[in-house]
């Protein structure tokens, strides 16, 4: 898929250190990124709408839950033809027991799903696309009251689409799934459903990039109009780490590099250099205050996990009832969305998802060489299970510094740097031999040897 070896380098001329970033883009995900149309994500956006509710717990099947699923899922359908086989699409049902909070009764569910099967046999990981496609009034029961959840989440929901129709024709060595969830607004049912299920049955999850209001570009109270930036939320300490792993990370100082980080910070570069005049900013939480997302149940099961939102939320239109109060317009209505902006942010879930799928995996036995007092850095790794590598990109960053900074090309499994490990943090990426690099691993320290 890749024709280009994606590098970033530093050069520095005489005694001034000068940042000379050259950017290559692959040409085949640059032609991706041209056919995502802001007036298909509208289409999408105002069809969800036109449902009277897409309340998990609508059961008119004519203009509620059900009729928007089957949407969803004519679409995943549809798509599928183009994929030579590759791509499958289902609506898989579930029963939500009752909580006796937003779920009164044990009630019927389901997420709706397309499958784009990987092109290696021997890769078996799974990077998942997501939003839920569920909305709400301001009484999150009320589910008979009109709520056209257009940017909370059609917005979502419109983004996954769109992945489909333009991935479906394209091939990746690993398996990518693209799911429209229900439930979320009830306590993350459907995500958790979809998790719980993924832990169970020991699926390989390389990523989960959950979408989840990205279309509006204006913010309420302070009145901010801004379609160049986006947020992305990622975990600090992993919800789900062992004793050990708090341990190792404790004594390298990694509190700002888990699994989740290390995707957030990987998301940044592909979606920059991809997305014209567009900044990705890296915030660093889980998710925002009395809120949450579906990325959560996976980040709860061990799985790396991340939440793609905008900017600048506009309150008059998430979680209100639609009616017209003092002269002000509430309600998630499609007029007050900025598809131009959800074009873009579709661009970085696009660029960041098409770069996993084509990696190779993770390099493993990642170390750092600890067991001497020293100026140098060592480092050393075995090969990834899958994938073939061309080489390996050995990352640096000052340790203050939220991204990578440099990349040290080798095609050994082992560098030592004339940088001190004690100053910098690292980490290692294979690259493939088209160009796809992997998720970053960050080094555990060597005191030994085996």
């Amino acid at each position: 898929m890749y024709k280009n070896l994606f590098t970033v380098f530093l050069v520095f001329v005489g005694q001034i250190a000068v940042a000379q970033t050259t950017v290559i883009r692959n040409s085949e995900i640059a032609q991706m990124i041209t056919e995502i149309s802001s007036d298909s994500l509208e289409h999408h956006v105002r069809t969800l709408a036109s449902f009277n509710s897409r309340h998990t717990l609508s059961t008119n099947e004519e203009n509620g839950m059900p009729a928007a699923q089957q949407y969803v899922l004519s679409k995943f359908q549809h798509f599928a033809k183009k994929s030579g086989g590759r791509m499958t699409a289902e609506i898989e049902k579930f029963i939500i027991p009752g909580d006796e909070r937003r779920i009164p009764t044990d009630s019927p569910a389901a997420n709706v799903m397309a499958t784009l099967k990987g092109t290696d046999p021997a890769d078996d990981r799974i990077f998942i696309i997501s939003a839920h496609m569920d909305s709400r009034n301001k009484d999150v029961m009320d589910e008979k009251g009109a709520a056209p959840g257009s940017n909370d989440n059609g917005s979502g929901t419109a983004a996954v689409i769109e992945l489909a129709r333009i991935m479906a024709s394209h091939e990746f060595p690993a398996t990518i799934l693209f799911v429209a969830f229900t439930g979320e607004e009830q306590g993350l049912k459907g995500a958790t459903y979809l998790a719980d299920k993924a832990k169970k049955e020991g699926w390989n999850i390389g990523a989960v990039l959950n979408n989840d209001i990205i279309g509006n570009s204006s913010s309420s109270e302070t009145m901010i109009k801004d379609n160049l930036k986006m947020r992305v939320f990622s975990e600090t300490i992993p919800v789900a780490e062992t004793e050990q792993e708090a341990a190792i990370r404790r004594y390298i100082n990694a509190d700002n590099d888990s699994k989740s980080r290390q995707l957030a910070r990987y998301i940044k570069e592909q979606g920059e250099r991809y997305v014209d005049h567009f900044e990705v900013k890296l915030i660093y939480r889980a998710d925002r205050f009395l809120r949450g997302g579906d990325q959560t149940p996976f980040a709860k099961n061990g799985m790396t996990a991340i939440r793609m939102s905008e900017m600048n939320e506009n309150f008059l239109h998430q979680h209100e009832n639609v009616r017209v109060e003092d002269g002000v317009q509430y309600g998630d209505l499609p007029d007050f969305m900025d598809y131009e902006y959800l074009r873009k942010v579709t661009a970085v879930n696009l660029a960041s998802l098409a770069s996993l799928a084509n990696s190779p995996d993770q390099p493993l036995e990642v170390k750092i060489d600890v067991r001497n007092l020293s100026n140098q850095t060592t480092l050393l790794w075995s090969p990834p299970e899958t994938g073939t590598v061309q080489g390996y990109f050995v990352l640096m960053r000052e340790t203050s510094s939220s991204m990578w900074e440099r990349k040290f090309w080798t095609t050994d499994t082992g560098l030592t740097l004339p940088y001190s490990k004690d100053n910098y943090f690292f980490a290692v990426q294979a690259v493939s031999e088209s160009g796809a690099e992997s998720l970053p691993v960050m080094p555990t320290p060597l005191f030994k040897l085996n």
